[in-house]
């Protein structure tokens, strides 16, 4: 899983760095109300107000909160959430140890990535990239993502008029990502979700497929239809 730990390094080494930046306006210990330009600190979350257009929003030890209808050019953080607010937009959005959460409506327009953390994303929201975790869950509603989800350890649960370009992909967990549960992860493919592409699987999974959903050729698990809005159990 070399992408995985390649972007959380970056975010690392990224967020390390940005207390040297001319801009920086974050305290190094308080959470801070981004400011014009970029906004980078250190021990400490960051919120962008409702409606407002800022740059690159990054922090190491906290979360990023983007308000409804505001736009950043990044977010990212090491070990915090990030939360994109209802109509708001972001270029990117990473964490390493963290969940993301894009409220409806929310658009960001690259792949949105973490390793330890769920990625969640509601109504009318749209990513124009993958949606990957290593261990956290992956939850959709009513959403559209042009990339792939990705997952080796996390739970998928897709529901809605959810549409997925690019396939779903579940890795084989590797030494640098031992599963200690040995948990085989339950992939759901709710009532009037397409999910255009491959659906590969490279470790056991329980996958579920609604008699109502639409599907790409399946490797690696067979899939088990089910007729109401959520499977059996």
């Amino acid at each position: 899983m070399s992408r995985y730990i390649s972007v959380a390094l970056l975010a690392l080494l990224g967020a390390a760095g940005c207390v040297n930046a001319a801009n920086s306006s974050a305290a190094a210990h308080d959470d801070v109300t981004a400011s014009d330009g970029d906004t980078q600190g250190v021990n400490g979350s960051i919120h962008v107000p409702d409606g407002a257009k800022r740059g690159a929003v990054s922090t190491v030890n906290g979360s990023v909160h983007i308000g409804d209808a505001a736009s950043v050019s990044a977010a990212h953080t090491v070990n915090g959430n990030i939360e994109v607010g209802a109509h708001a937009t972001a270029d990117s959005a990473q964490t390493v140890n963290g969940s993301i959460e894009l409220k409806a409506g929310a658009h960001v327009n690259a792949a949105i990535t973490t390793v330890n953390g769920s990625l969640t994303l509601h109504d009318g929201s749209q990513v124009g990239g993958g949606v990957r975790s290593v261990n956290g869950t992956i939850a959709l509603t009513a959403a559209q993502v042009a990339g792939a989800l990705e997952t080796m350890n996390g739970d998928i649960s897709l529901h809605g008029a959810t549409h997925i370009d690019g396939g779903i992909l579940v890795r084989k967990p590797t030494s640098s990502f031992i599963n200690w549960e040995r948990r085989a992860p339950r992939v759901v493919i709710g009532p009037g979700v397409s999910v255009a592409g491959d659906l590969r699987f490279e470790r056991q999974v329980r996958l579920y497929v609604s008699e109502r959903a639409t599907i790409g050729p399946v490797t690696g698990a067979t899939p088990i239809r089910f007729s109401g809005e959520d499977p059996p159990g």
